[in-house]
């Protein structure tokens, strides 16, 4: 063989080793990344179809959770194995949205209205519908239904609700730019209607109870929080952040200075804020991550201190070539501290 030829297959067989050595460092970064992709955080897969549940809250006593839905309006049961049961359904129901269990962990409280995604909207109802449904969690039997529509001239969309200490209920009207109170004896009040709510569009929405005697609400369109006096509800204070949280949906006071956040529309992340102040100014404590797949999440619930977020899967709602979708999600909400900034200890 001549020396030139040798050199030649000796080249050959050179860059034919190394073609193979760089193909397999590719595909060990390939499958080496699939396999440290971090996978979405725990679910609790469901079966509703169509029913886009948009609230949700844990029953400690039966271990199980309740969901509304903005496209029917059922009131559902999902237990942590993922079985869907319906609790509440009749035919004035258009759309539900918050819901949470009573103190007394015997009543269920729904806000009932028809603001945008109903299948069953009609002229009568459409952003005029303002109710709160309270349901008897043994029987599933209706125990009130009362009227918020006449409580402020306008258009309506009951939201979210919370409940102070003594079983109150407050309600927020994202379309009225108000909060209705409920009392025990189901009697229904404006609180307070403020300057400072007014916005177009969904406007204030998720409230929290705070034991200090406020209300921590926020405003979907501004992404703005603010704090509401109850024994002065005209003091609506904005309480100062290091940020803004467009798109903001429910709230949940996880403890005294500790607030979850939850929001969507294109963010769909779930926030955890802190305060040192009682809440006149907060700031950004944690987050979960882009990795944990939230889709348009809407609403949060403790469970044994746990966050459990609502995937809403708003945003099929307003695509005309979305097949409705038949199973849901609620999702485990595991949060990543926020780096303080240098100059902090």
């Amino acid at each position: 063989m001549m020396p030139t030829e040798y050199s030649i297959l000796s080249n050959k067989k050179t860059n034919n080793m190394k073609l193979h050595h760089y193909i397999a460092i590719t595909v060990l970064l390939i499958t080496g990344c699939s396999v440290l992709q971090p996978n979405p955080t725990e679910r609790i897969n469901f079966t509703a179809e169509d029913t886009y549940p948009e609230g949700v809250a844990y029953d400690k006593r039966k271990n199980l959770y309740y969901v509304s839905s903005a496209r029917l309006g059922t009131i559902g049961k999902v237990s942590p194995a993922g079985v869907y049961s319906i609790l509440y359904a009749d035919n004035s129901l258009k759309s539900s949205y918050g819901i949470k269990v009573h103190p007394d962990g015997k009543r269920l409280y729904v806000c009932v209205g028809d603001a945008n995604y109903s299948k069953f909207t009609s002229p009568d109802t459409r952003t005029k519908m303002a109710r709160l449904l309270i349901i008897d969690l043994e029987s599933g039997r209706k125990l009130s239904d009362i009227n918020l529509a006449d409580l402020k001239p306008g258009k309506h969309f009951p939201n979210d609700l919370t409940f102070d200490n003594a079983g109150n209920a407050y309600i927020t009207d994202s379309f009225a730019h108000a909060i209705y109170k409920v009392d025990a004896d189901a009697k229904a009040t404006l609180l307070v209607s403020d300057e400072k709510f007014v916005t177009e569009g969904v406007g204030i929405n998720g409230v929290a109870f705070h034991a200090a005697g406020f209300l921590i609400v926020d405003n979907s369109a501004t992404g703005m929080l603010y704090k509401v006096s109850l024994s002065n509800p005209k003091n609506v204070e904005f309480i100062k952040s290091d940020q803004f949280f467009l798109g903001a949906d429910g709230l949940l006071l996880n403890a005294p200075d500790s607030l979850t956040v939850v929001v969507n529309g294109g963010n769909d992340k779930i926030f955890k804020l802190s305060s040192d102040d009682e809440w006149r100014t907060a700031k950004l404590s944690a987050t979960t991550l882009i990795a944990d797949r939230f889709t348009y999440p809407s609403t949060a619930t403790l469970n044994a201190g746990q966050v459990w977020v609502m995937n809403a899967r708003f945003n099929e709602l307003v695509d005309s070539n979305s097949v409705p979708a038949k199973q849901f999600a609620i999702q485990k909400a595991v949060f990543k501290p926020v780096p303080k900034p240098k100059d902090q200890k």
